[in-house]
């Protein structure tokens, strides 16, 4: 259902901003990227969901599928180290010392030229702030040179023993990324919305952006829908 109604907001977008090519909508591909320990098991398409009725109402009903991406269906042999999309996968997928340094040399590599150093830089403070504090009780600060972080990461590890316990480093790892795919998808939708209401009531108070920087997902859904239902901001925001 969200991404039924994350499609309809988009295409809303298009035509208020006229992007629209010779009238017609662009087609749009839905992505849903799961790492969560357990198998996903939800519904892939909006009609498994909707109780069916009669024959002829059929062809009325909306129309939604994503395309599912779960991390944890992937084994390493599936992840050549190719792109950082696998790279990404790997780190929270290792389970040894190898594995990760692996990773981060393939990293350290792809990631050394000037153009890169932000992306570079990225990785290097997510490793310090995740996956060392998850591993050691205490996050690294100051260190944002990949190569710097590499070498830090083996002398802990060596420090700790040859291997990881597989359960600290996997639950460490896994709670980092759903941390910070939380963070992520919470300045997406908090974006997108923002634009929403801009061409809707046009320059927006200060506290209209504070809110939706602070509010959780669940509320800024729950204030996306009700956008198509008020015409005025006070309507929109009223008893929360």
């Amino acid at each position: 259902v969200r991404i039924l109604t994350y499609v309809g907001l988009l295409y809303q977008d298009l035509i208020h901003t006229k992007q629209i090519e010779r009238g017609r909508l662009p087609p749009v591909l839905p992505i849903v990227l799961y790492n969560g320990e357990s198998r996903w098991g939800a519904a892939q398409e909006l009609a498994a969901l909707v109780e069916p009725g009669p024959a002829a109402l059929e062809i009325y009903q909306p129309q939604a599928r994503y395309l599912l991406i779960d991390e944890g269906c992937y084994r390493a042999s599936d992840l050549p180290l190719c792109n950082l999309v696998a790279a990404l996968f790997r780190l929270e997928n290792s389970r040894s010392r190898e594995e990760i340094d692996t990773v981060l040399g393939a990293l350290v590599e792809w990631l050394r030229s000037p153009e890169q150093r932000s992306l570079s830089r990225a990785f290097a403070l997510w490793i310090g702030r995740i996956i060392l504090p998850k591993l050691s009780a205490e996050p690294v600060t100051g260190i944002d040179d990949l190569q710097e972080m590499r070498t830090m990461l083996a002398d802990r590890i060596q420090e700790w023993g040859e291997e990881f316990k597989r359960e600290g480093m996997q639950e460490g790892m896994r709670e980092g990324m759903r941390e910070g795919m939380r963070e992520g998808m919470q300045a997406g939708e908090a974006q997108l919305l923002l634009r929403q209401l801009r061409r809707r009531f046009g320059e927006l108070p200060d506290w209209v952006q504070s809110r939706l920087r602070q509010a959780p997902s669940e509320q800024l859904e729950c204030w996306g829908e009700r956008l198509l239902e008020v015409d005025t901001l006070d309507a929109l925001f009223e008893g929360e």
